[in-house]
């Protein structure tokens, strides 16, 4: 079969020959490969037994939570998802030098956004599902077994999410491939767009379900009622164990996917520009990705295989470095290999080095900013000697200077794949190759963050089951502090890899747009137009975080009235004579959450389309390099702020400085519930922010450069979309009075609350 591989603006010769299509069916197989090892690893998990009854009822009020939850989520977002299949349909152009029909190409573009977005669900909702069912298993194994059965669980549950995660993002990009082989570019477009929407909206959704019951259950429990995490009696408890799983875990993994499917995309688009002149041509840049995601696939399968203690005195983090460094290395010379006999040129799999170099710098750089061994942690436990307001100030200079290291090596690292090329088009192709190269070991990654709810899970249900003591509970304390480290581990990549998809998305936009007929000559802030644009774009990420971090406090206000609600109403819930209402903090968190999706997705979507049609398509490109840089300097020191705060505080709680309890303590404790929206709901979030906004710009962009003469059209749509995303602002910020008036009957508005 031969074909040419069409560009999002027009085609691009690329031969399919018998080895480029035999190929595609390998890969295929190695991608349903993956989806069997998932399988494998679910068998594996359910046959671990569950424990006491006590433990297997905490468990089930924490799997019904998890479940209702993201089922009325995927309702909310899918009504949105429905309108916007349809605009993908109707509104947006087909090339007229497209090989295929242009009803085909239509249909296969919403297909394709509806399969991105399902996918991302999927991966999302099947890690969670086995992540609410493997807590209660790696409890009972740190009971029965110890520490190697117990990390052996949690950690191939998180295995699970990966290997979908790795499957399915590589089967729908090689379907999509085989059957739309002269057009793939233009449709991949919409499966990575529905991938990236809904990973943000299970990110921002999901971050203020776990952080408004985390605050909440935070704020009654230990600074006022002065009980410890997980406590039975306090009624945010269960909620807060729901979050950890639709937050971290669904949150997480469809966001991976997204970012996994987003770089894959950019590099088809930016390969078949980059060798389309070369003696391999351009087939060999659109299958070199392929080949590299197949890589990733055996090799993380290896990886989550070499992630068992080989003692009981093994550190957790040794192991699950072990396995991550295990899986980078083969990757690293299996690429080589395949960058030499395929493609005849070395550059490609330096490139992708480049990539795996990265991941594992941003780790050994997050772990020093957040991880308690190390000094910004251990300074930041020091200031609480002198109150709440010192730990808060000690914690976000760490985020702020956190924030300098990363962009550091991350530039270092374009500007090394950028050094590789000969052109614009080899140099852009050769950083989306590096993005590619962090995200080879995803499945790996992947696991080790779902690991971090698996394992604070599992110490949740110890606590409150009462029934660990001695050697299984310092092992189940053990797991959850290296889930931590994980957590923060694996958000520093997806921020880092976010800003290296982001970026090659930028470079295929640009390529889009010179397709289009537009001549893009760059972001020039000479020009006044350019310049609003930027920064314009540069305010974006501030807004939404602003959204992001409101809503939760909305959020945990209603948690708090309700958790004193009922230590109020029920004394006997302190003696253990009455039981707390956990069902109700569940439902508060739950339609609270749900309330606030629509305002941040409407910003995403429609903020790069009314720059575009307002001021012109030089200015959405500056709007998408301002959203870039400030996404991601905000991302890092919002991620890491937060976990350095959440670490001072379990370094207290170690035994330092008083231990819990103290006065230092509550200093800390305060300072971790700021962090808390920082590093799980408003910096999470600006990962699928930056991609789903560079992804719009580059589907709106022909529309864009065709209504360039159209004054009237274009001003008349900027208009009404901007007065839809200032209503969508308004009624959000207007919302907290009704919120709290609903949380607590009789309440004027601007009355105290508590």
């Amino acid at each position: 079969m031969h074909g040419v591989l069409a560009q999002e603006g027009g085609p691009i010769e690329a031969v399919f020959g018998s080895f480029e299509n035999n190929a595609l069916w390998v890969i295929l197989v190695i991608s349903l490969a993956a989806l069997v090892f998932a399988y494998y690893l679910v068998r594996e998990v359910l046959s671990a037994p569950e424990g006491t009854e006590k433990m297997k009822e905490i468990a089930r009020a924490i799997q019904i939570g998890a479940r209702a939850y993201l089922n009325r989520q995927f309702r909310t977002v899918g009504i949105f998802m429905a309108l916007l299949t349809v605009a993908l349909f109707f509104v947006l152009p087909v090339s007229e030098e497209a090989v295929h029909g242009e009803t085909f190409i239509r249909l296969g573009r919403s297909i394709a956004f509806i399969l991105g977005a399902g996918f991302s669900a999927i991966t999302g909702y099947t890690g969670m599902w086995l992540a609410v069912r493997a807590n209660v298993r790696t409890a009972n194994a740190a009971r029965e077994s110890g520490l190697r059965r117990a990390l052996r669980i949690a950690f191939r549950a998180g295995g699970v999410a990966g290997m979908f995660t790795v499957g399915l993002g590589l089967f729908g990009a090689t379907v999509i491939l085989l059957v739309y082989q002269e057009d793939a570019t233009g449709v991949l477009v919409g499966f990575g767009f529905g991938g990236a929407l809904l990973a943000m909206f299970m990110r921002v959704g999901g971050g203020i379900f776990t952080k408004a019951a985390d605050v909440g259950a935070d704020l009654v429990g230990k600074v006022e009622q002065g009980i410890p995490e997980d406590d039975p009696r306090n009624a945010g408890t269960i909620a807060d164990n729901v979050g950890d799983n639709v937050g971290d875990c669904a949150g997480m993994a469809a966001d991976l996917f997204e970012s996994y499917e987003v770089t894959l995309v950019a590099s088809l688009i930016l390969g078949a520009a980059a060798y389309s002149g070369s003696e391999v041509g351009a087939i060999a840049g659109v299958m070199f990705p392929l080949f590299v995601r197949a890589v990733g696939v055996i090799t993380s399968i290896i990886g989550i295989l070499a992630v068992t203690p080989r003692s009981e005195d093994e550190h957790g983090m040794r192991a699950i470095n072990r396995g991550f460094f295990v899986s980078a290395a083969i990757s690293a010379a299996a690429v080589f290999v395949i960058s030499g006999v395929y493609m005849e040129d070395y550059r490609p799999g330096v490139a992708v080095l480049f990539g795996l170099i990265l991941a594992s710098v941003i780790q050994v750089l997050t772990q020093y900013f957040t991880d308690t061994k190390y000094k910004p942690v251990q300074e930041i436990a020091e200031s609480t000697q002198t109150g709440p307001a010192t730990t808060i100030l000690s914690g976000f200079s760490v985020g702020l200077e956190s924030t300098v290291w990363a962009i550091l090596v991350i530039a270092g690292v374009i500007v090394g794949a950028f050094l590789l090329g000969d052109d614009t088009a080899e140099r852009l192709y050769f950083i989306s190759l590096t993005g590619m190269g962090m995200l080879t070991t995803v499945g790996v990654i992947v696991s080790m963050d779902t690991y971090g709810p698996v394992s604070d899970n599992a110490q949740g249900i110890a606590e409150m089951s009462g029934e660990f003591e001695g050697r299984p509970a310092e092992v189940l304390r053990g797991l959850d502090a290296v889930g931590n480290s994980t957590k923060a581990i694996t958000k520093g990549m997806a921020i880092a890899t976010a800003v290296i998809a982001a970026t090659s998305l930028f470079g295929s936009f640009e390529e889009a747009l010179k397709e289009a007929g537009f001549d893009f000559l760059g972001v020039r802030v000479d020009q006044p137009d350019v310049l609003v644009g930027l920064l314009i774009g540069g305010a974006v990420a501030f807004l939404f975080s602003s959204l992001a971090i409101r809503a939760v406090g909305r959020a945990a206000s209603q948690v708090v009235v309700e958790v004193r609600n009922q230590f109020r109403d029920h004394p006997g819930i302190m003696d253990f004579t009455e039981e707390p209402d956990y069902a109700r903090v569940v439902d508060i968190c739950t339609r609270t959450s749900l309330r606030e999706l629509m305002t941040p997705g409407l910003l995403a979507v429609l903020s790069p389309i009314i720059v575009g049609f307002a001021i012109g398509a030089e200015a959405l490109g500056a709007f998408l390099a301002g959203a870039i840089l400030t996404g991601q300097l905000l991302a890092v020191m919002l991620a890491n702020s937060g976990g350095a705060w959440d670490n001072a505080k379990k370094y207290i709680e170690e035994g330092h400085y008083g231990g819990k309890g103290s006065e230092r303590h509550k200093a800390a404790v305060i300072g971790d519930t700021v962090g808390d929206p920082f590093k799980d709901t408003a910096g999470p979030a600006l990962n699928p922010l930056i991609k789903v906004m560079n992804l719009v710009a580059l589907l709106i962009a022909p529309v864009v450069v065709e209504q360039m003469d159209h004054d009237a059209v274009r001003i008349a749509v900027a208009v009404v979309l901007a007065l839809v995303v200032a209503g969508a602002i308004w009624i959000s910020k207007a919302r907290r009075s009704e919120l709290m008036v609903e949380a607590v009957p009789g309440t004027r508005e601007g009355a105290p609350v508590s």
